[in-house]
């Protein structure tokens, strides 16, 4: 009897359980259907950053391999144009191995957050070069290369997964529907135009800090691998690395024109953690929290022109989703 007493309470506890879990479930499913907000904005803000995961994953997958997208994943352009000037770099082992890993880990994401075709992507040398020019306020001779080596790579690198990173921190908030917070931080959930989640509220929960725990990865390993090497001085240019990095991120807060939200891996030590040290591998606020961008801000620094109407940059045509072109009306 003892028995049947045990089973039955456990079979009520299971079943209230699975009560709960399915109203709760059923909430998070039908979300995107009540409102307006819940389906159109969230949608907009969610696809936005699909610009940014094709640069990376075509930057990373060409500098490591030498080819992109067309040939690991084609269906994953959706049938949009090749990349402008990317090409293989001239990296040593490790960095080759790291910049491998973030290329694959691109294609996961893009194989997961879909929206639309990839956009029109200028990865070239004079792409880069131009701004670095104007980060510095001068012209380098030669063209700043960033295949040419490892120093170099590194240092492109240190303009895109951060700018990627504060947009997902930015957009967060923004959304309506409280799933779409929780899937905002999910890279491993589809994202259609449709706007379904094919996803219970488990996983959700279990996933809830995928998203930004892998752009704010691949950040932290390219601001430590920079700070290893800090002092090096960049032939041709006489400049060191860490002067790179600081006048890269004074750039992209001149453009983005939101104050200081970006720094680069040395700052004077009354700005550094709780004011008590120089080294600042890892960027924040003045209580360590990771800055947040608008989609306007991303979009005037990928731009390269400080405006979110005029497209250029690693963008020369324009940026796609609805944010992005809602600005060239």
């Amino acid at each position: 009897m003892r028995i049947t007493e045990e089973r039955r309470s456990s079979l009520v506890s299971i079943l209230l359980l699975l009560f709960f879990f399915n109203t709760r479930h059923l909430q998070v499913m039908s979300c995107p259907l009540q409102t307006t907000n819940c389906t159109d904005q969230d949608r907009k803000l969610l696809e936005f950053p699909l610009n940014l995961e094709y640069l990376e994953a075509e930057f990373f997958l060409f500098g490591a391999l030498g080819f992109g997208l067309d040939k690991v994943a084609p269906n994953l352009t959706m049938g949009g144009p090749k990349p402008i000037g990317a090409q293989i770099a001239n990296l040593d082992r490790l960095t080759r191995d790291i910049v491998l890993q973030f290329a694959w880990q691109e294609v996961g994401h893009l194989r997961t957050v879909k929206g639309f075709a990839r956009p029109l992507l200028d990865l070239s040398e004079k792409s880069f070069a131009k701004v670095m020019d104007y980060a510095f306020g001068r012209k380098f001779v030669p063209l700043f290369d960033p295949y040419a080596n490892s120093y170099n790579y590194l240092i492109a690198s240190y303009l895109v997964p951060y700018v990627g990173l504060t947009g997902y921190v930015g957009a967060n908030p923004k959304l309506q529907c409280p799933a779409s917070r929780k899937l905002f931080s999910d890279k491993n959930l589809k994202i259609s135009k449709l706007y379904m989640f094919n996803v219970n509220y488990a996983k959700v929960l279990h996933l809830v800090a995928g998203l930004l725990g892998v752009e704010s990865g691949q950040d932290a390993v390219i601001r430590t691998m920079l700070y290893a090497r800090a002092k090096h001085i960049v032939h041709p240019y006489g400049v060191s690395v860490a002067a790179f990095t600081d006048r890269i991120s004074d750039l992209k807060n001149k453009l983005g024109k939101m104050g200081v939200k970006d720094e680069g891996l040395v700052l004077p030590k009354a700005m550094g953690a709780e004011g008590q040290l120089a080294g600042n591998v890892l960027v924040g606020d003045k209580m360590s929290l990771a800055f947040d961008r608008t989609p306007e801000e991303i979009l005037r620094i990928v731009y390269g022109s400080g405006n979110e109407s005029v497209p250029g940059g690693f963008f020369p045509q324009v940026a796609d989703g609805e944010i992005a072109k809602s600005y060239l009306d």
